[in-house]
């Protein structure tokens, strides 16, 4: 009888089995896919030689995981390589904020009257990273905080919205690159903790930067089934697991799917009913005959670019997803890895990754509205494109059975929601069944990839394993 038995290889599941498997425990891995990775994988989407992330492609919260940082991972393979800036965000002007590693460089760029504002916002944090990511990448409820004092300071700023964050700042750069980073939890700029996934990722540009993994993200997955290779682990791909009995007897079952898919094989019924799933995004991977023309130079230097100059027209657009409409003016999220990593494409020619949020589910073609929001901002675009790879809703949810409905982030990122997911529980990663836990984006700290729901199920598992639950 095997340990443990992890269903599904994304980076939650490998680092779950890492965990126990560098522990002693015999583990090991089931993955319905050809290949590991999940939401980490890399491929050639449009043409032979250009290699695209189908799903996530820069890693602030990876580079910074607390998980990761624990495990030998460039030994086996993965290096980080970091933009000259982290983000950009430009505006009709020509100009662009930026947020930099260096504080003082992010704050001149968000004009002279609110340079100060800003230094003074993330002063408090600055160098704690380390306890910091500790403390909030974990559920709020689970033990004392490493540092109590700069976890209630920074909580308070962080419950906020980022619209009522925003009101700190006089003029619209800074207002408007706060709620872009919002925008990453793909929820209405209003919502509850919105100012906190801002805030994080502005320090994360600060304290690790938002790197991407030479090669692709695809290095991260491959770097952690390396890992749990050499700690006794085995991976298995290609096998769907329909139901629990399919799978090899075992003390513990750990799932890195859906709380719907995880009660459909785990026999739990109804358990999760009252979960939610979010809005959707539209994706499009392009292979481009050289890089894109922004008009802000700082845009062209940028590792991450968000396109939707102001705060009120990401608000518009997140609130059009979110509320079930595909909105005419997206804000789109887009990378461009060639700006450090020439291995992605040929000599000279460049891979862009960009998506913009439409409901969960839709059907419709975003390509249109995507390329002219690019438009906007990097006239010439369209002629530099060689070949694209189009992904709505359907095909990410065929891609990724864990994108309900496309919903990327395995759950909404609102309301209650927000903190306590996937439901209201002591252990939120167990179930009510003794052997089967959860470790996905679905349970906290939420979506990303940075292992740290893996991390923190597989403590759940060797503690009810040893006795100590």
């Amino acid at each position: 009888m095997l340990d443990a038995v992890v269903v599904g290889a994304g980076p939650n599941g490998l680092t779950a089995a890492v965990e126990l498997a560098r522990r002693g425990f015999a583990v090991e891995v089931f993955e319905a896919a050809d290949t590991i990775g999940g939401g980490a994988r890399t491929e050639e989407l449009t043409l032979p030689g250009y290699r695209h992330d189908p799903c996530s492609a820069v890693h602030p919260l990876g580079v910074g995981s607390p998980a990761f940082r624990a495990m030998p991972l460039a030994r086996h393979g993965l290096e980080w390589l970091h933009p000259e800036l982290p983000l950009a965000h430009p505006f009709p002007d020509g100009t662009a904020a930026v947020l930099a590693r260096s504080v003082g460089e992010t704050a001149m760029s968000l004009g002279p009257r609110d340079a100060g504002t800003y230094r003074r916002l993330l002063a408090p944090y600055i160098g704690k990273w380390d306890t910091l990511a500790r403390d909030f990448l974990r559920a709020a409820w689970d033990g004392v905080p490493a540092d109590p004092v700069t976890w209630a300071r920074f909580g308070l700023h962080a419950i906020q919205p980022v619209t009522l964050l925003g009101r700190r700042f006089r003029d619209e750069k800074a207002r408007a690159i706060l709620a872009g980073m919002a925008g990453h939890a793909i929820s209405p700029t209003s919502g509850i903790a919105t100012a906190g996934l801002a805030l994080f990722f502005a320090l994360a540009g600060h304290e690790v930067g938002w790197p991407v993994p030479r090669g692709g993200s695809q290095a991260i997955s491959d770097a952690l089934g390396s890992y749990l290779r050499e700690q006794g682990g085995a991976i298995h791909v290609g096998v769907e697991v329909k139901r629990l009995d399919e799978l090899p007897p075992a003390r513990a079952y750990i799932f890195d799917t859906s709380p719907t898919a995880l009660a459909r094989i785990a026999g739990l019924g109804h358990a999760y009913h009252h979960f939610r799933y979010g809005a959707s995004v539209f994706k499009v991977d392009y292979a481009l005959d050289g890089p894109v023309p922004w008009t802000a130079p700082e845009a062209r230097r940028a590792g991450t670019v968000h396109v939707g100059p102001t705060a009120g027209e990401i608000a518009t657009a997140l609130r059009a997803a979110t509320g079930g409409r595909a909105p005419d003016t997206p804000f789109l999220i887009t990378a461009q890895p060639g700006v450090v990593d020439d291995s992605r494409a040929p000599a000279g020619k460049h891979v862009f990754w960009a998506y913009g949020h439409v409901p969960r589910g839709w059907d419709g073609d975003a390509t249109d509205a995507i390329e002219r929001q690019i438009e906007r901002f990097a006239p010439g675009f369209r002629d530099l494109v060689l070949a694209r790879a189009v992904a709505g809703p359907p095909q990410l949810a065929a891609r990724n059975a864990n994108y309900v409905e496309g919903d990327i982030a395995c759950g909404a990122f609102a309301g209650l929601q927000t903190v306590i997911r996937p439901k209201l529980a002591r252990v939120p990663y167990a179930t009510a069944h003794p052997s089967v836990f959860l470790c996905s984006s679905a349970t906290p700290p939420g979506p990303g990839v940075h292992g740290m729901s893996g991390h923190h199920a597989a403590r759940a598992v060797w503690r009810r394993l040893s006795g100590r639950d």
